[in-house]
């Protein structure tokens, strides 16, 4: 499971990072990729049409026979949008929190409002509860 996730966020990034024309070709300008005998591996590239990606990540034993071995990984990618934009994508991949991609062009969700704000803080100070619904 944690393998496909790790899978999907990198065919994620490499789908961002695709030429925004496709009449324009994207020659490689720069490529580096380095994989290690213990695992660990890290990449970079840049194209003509200023694609910037690179990643990195380490191998994690499994603790006990029951789980699988699982990489953990990070990196970015960026492009410049067809409004001029640079769109920048950094992300981190591992087996506690999954795929976190970070971006300014990445959706947010709206503010709380100050008032609902005031009753959660409220809620979060009263002792808890021994009961159970």
């Amino acid at each position: 499971m944690k393998l496909e996730v790790l899978l999907l966020a990198t065919c994620i990034a490499a789908t961002i990072a695709a030429p925004q024309r496709p009449d324009a070709e994207a020659e490689i300008i720069s490529q580096d990729s380095n994989i290690d005998p213990d695992g660990s591996y890290q990449y970079s590239y840049e194209t003509a049409n200023g694609i910037r990606g690179q990643e990195q990540g380490t191998l994690k034993r499994a603790s006990s026979p029951d789980t699988s071995d699982v990489i953990i990984a990070s990196g970015s990618v960026s492009y410049t949008a067809p409004d001029g934009q640079v769109i920048t994508l950094n992300y981190v991949a591992d087996d506690e929190n999954g795929y976190q991609p970070q971006g300014d062009h990445l959706p947010t969700p709206p503010p709380i409002p100050p008032q609902i704000q005031k009753a959660l803080d409220y809620l979060a100070s009263l002792p808890p509860s021994n009961r159970r619904r």
